[in-house]
């Protein structure tokens, strides 16, 4: 059995799976890992394997020392990735640009391509890149793949990608709408047509990637038509600690009127907005938590969430045209049941109706939470964007042995 190692590389975490490109998406992975609290003066390594769990704590001070060490544990235990049969490193890389729309093997130009996307992604790429030159020191021999947030998302219509911004002043500054959470929603949409009898050819869909991160995505007939986070993953549905969309006004108000910097402007609607901003905590099961104990900022938090979240659904439905399926997916998609019936409360006019005992039980795997009589599906589907990066990484591997490459 060929397995995939899959790195996603953060600015201050490192975290890895080993996966089997053929496994089911609620097949667990061979191997899992953090590796956290990168550049702090105490430090954390985390392997887990089966039933057992293996932590390291100690500084961490690169990612260079971090990976180094992951894998020296993985090895100790005999699950390394020197010590099976490995095809393939994939690595989430945020963002593509206008540069890459496929899943791409990476090479030295790659790696410089994706290292001068920077401005568009100053939070993750050079995270990624880090990554990706650590991985490819410490196995040299192994096709590396490079899997794009936004791959999905590049060919938007230009109606959904452009701002009605200077078309000269966007084109040189490279502004449109990259859309993000590319790799979840191509995998949840693509398994709404099966779980509903319907040809992926003919299945118009709205998928809601609900986690600290939020996006909403119109697909139809298998393309993406319209995404709700623009250049960066700051913009569309109010997130955890994000503010979601906003009146630009707002920014130069704050410069000019609150004499904040651009730094501080970022910060805060990057970092102390959203959830958090309005409520204090930006995690849906303290919010639930304040909520039931009659917290007033976590209601209203939550009100304008569910508010931001309508009004996309609204949108995406006149979008479409017709919506055979809403499915809901990440961790407060896939888990916290009130927000799913908040989000489609009083839309049997439309043809939605959740089903109370459906989408009360706990989440275990893909299934269908609407009544019989709901001519629009709803579905919660977990999301399983590390098998996805898996597949797409052994497929290219698979072409790049092919041609001699390795």
């Amino acid at each position: 059995m060929a397995y995939v190692l899959v790195i996603n590389s953060g600015s201050s975490s490192v975290k890895f799976q080993i996966v089997d490109p053929q496994a089911s998406a609620s097949d667990k992975p061979f191997v899992s890992g953090l590796v956290e609290q990168i550049g702090e003066p105490q430090g954390r390594i985390t392997v887990k394997h089966g039933e057992d769990k293996w932590v390291v704590q100690r500084a961490v001070p690169t990612h260079t020392a971090g990976l180094q060490e992951a894998f020296r544990l993985m090895d100790l235990k005999g699950v390394g990735p020197t010590q099976i049969e490995l095809s393939a490193v994939g690595h989430r890389v945020v963002h593509g640009g206008m540069v890459f729309s496929e899943p791409e093997l990476i090479i030295d130009p790659v790696v410089t391509m994706i290292r001068d996307l920077t401005p568009l992604a100053p939070l993750h790429n050079p995270a990624n890149v880090d990554g990706i030159e650590v991985a490819r020191a410490l196995l040299p021999h192994v096709p590396h793949v490079a899997v794009f947030d936004t791959g999905f998302f590049r060919a938007l219509p230009p109606a959904a990608a452009l701002y009605a911004i200077n078309a000269e002043v966007a084109e040189q500054n490279l502004i449109r709408r990259y859309g993000f959470h590319g790799t979840s929603h191509e995998f949840v949409s693509s398994q709404v047509p099966e779980l509903i009898g319907r040809d992926p050819k003919h299945t118009r869909q709205i998928v809601l990637h609900l986690g600290n991160g939020a996006s909403a995505s119109a697909v139809a007939n298998g393309h993406p038509i319209d995404t709700s986070m623009g250049l960066t993953p700051l913009a569309g549905l109010v997130m955890g600690t994000r503010s979601g969309d906003i009146d630009p006004g707002i920014i130069f108000h704050l410069a000019r009127e609150g004499g904040m910097t651009i730094d501080e402007i970022d910060n805060l609607l990057n970092r102390q907005s959203g959830v958090k901003g309005l409520s204090g905590v930006n995690d849906f099961r303290e919010l639930r938590t304040m909520i039931d104990n009659e917290d007033e900022n976590a209601w209203l938090a939550y009100n304008v969430y569910i508010n931001q979240l309508r009004r996309f659904i609204g949108s995406y439905m006149i979008a479409l045209g017709r919506v055979d399926a809403i499915t809901f997916t990440a961790g407060v998609g896939e888990n916290d049941q009130h927000v799913r019936e908040d989000a489609l409360e009083n839309l049997t006019m439309y043809g939605i109706e959740i089903d109370p005992e459906k989408n009360a039980l706990p989440n275990n795997g893909p299934r269908v939470i609407s009544t019989d009589a709901s001519t629009v599906k709803v579905l919660v589907v977990p999301t399983n964007e590390e098998l996805a990066i898996a597949q797409k990484s052994a497929a290219v591997a698979e072409k790049a042995r092919a041609a001699g490459l390795y």
